[in-house]
């Protein structure tokens, strides 16, 4: 059984819906990156996945021993969160609040996987660091570190690249790339084709039409062409 199974799927707000039919599964293992052109649907699509929003209509099933909280979100930041005044290490502990009911109080198994989490991610020498004083990319290396304290199965991605320069932004894209060889299931919402076409596994497509299938096969479908001769017209 799959770990996320959607089927006729419709998101929105207030009632109203942004994208329906949505089908696609992820299973173990899986690299999905979710196009589509902007204002498609693909935030609102990553919240109804995570419970933050309600479905219009449409299921979401959750198997293989994946359970609803066990889902790590990176979501795309405010100017508000990037002046977080915490340290890096307050930051990646707080993965932990959802498995504590909320409470900011960690065992010392749980502060030893933090710590293993910065290092994993290669931070572990800004422990002590205030938040706000880092670069962006050593910002998005600290959330997703908190994102694995939340869970070692799966990662949600809204556009974890955005505002990075092309440098920061290939490394980005090696390190997601690493924790997916790792074991970790990844969904990524990504405005950059290119990076989809080539790290995914799985492509889903939505907007005008949909598609869901290998990235191998989506580079032969109708949407790919049509989304990439418009990317390549502006």
């Amino acid at each position: 059984m799959s770990y996320i199974s959607v089927k006729d799927l419709s998101v929105g707000y207030d009632g109203v819906a942004v994208e329906k039919n949505i089908n696609f599964t992820v299973d173990k293992g899986n690299y999905l990156c979710i196009v589509g052109e902007n204002g498609s649907g693909k935030s609102t699509l990553m919240k109804t996945l995570l419970g933050l929003r309600e479905p219009i209509s449409g299921m979401i099933t959750f198997g293989d021993g994946l359970k609803k909280n066990e889902m790590g979100y990176l979501p795309q930041q405010t100017v508000v969160q990037r002046d977080f005044p915490a340290s890096v290490r307050e930051i990646v502990l707080s993965g932990f609040e959802g498995s504590n009911g909320g409470k900011p109080f960690y065992s010392a198994v749980q502060k030893s996987e933090a710590q293993d989490n910065m290092k994993r991610m290669g931070i572990e020498d800004l422990a002590g660091h205030c938040y706000r004083e880092l670069s962006g990319g050593q910002q998005q290396r600290v959330l997703l570190a908190r994102a694995l304290c939340a869970t070692s199965k799966v990662l949600l991605l809204d556009e974890p690249v955005s505002g990075l320069d092309p440098i920061v932004t290939a490394q980005m894209y090696e390190l997601i790339q690493s924790l997916n060889k790792d074991g970790v299931t990844i969904i990524m919402i990504s405005h950059d084709v290119d990076a989809a076409l080539k790290y995914a596994t799985h492509i889903l497509h939505i907007g005008e039409s949909i598609f869901f299938g290998t990235r191998d096969a989506y580079l032969k479908s109708e949407s790919a062409l049509a989304f990439i001769r418009t990317k390549e017209e502006r």
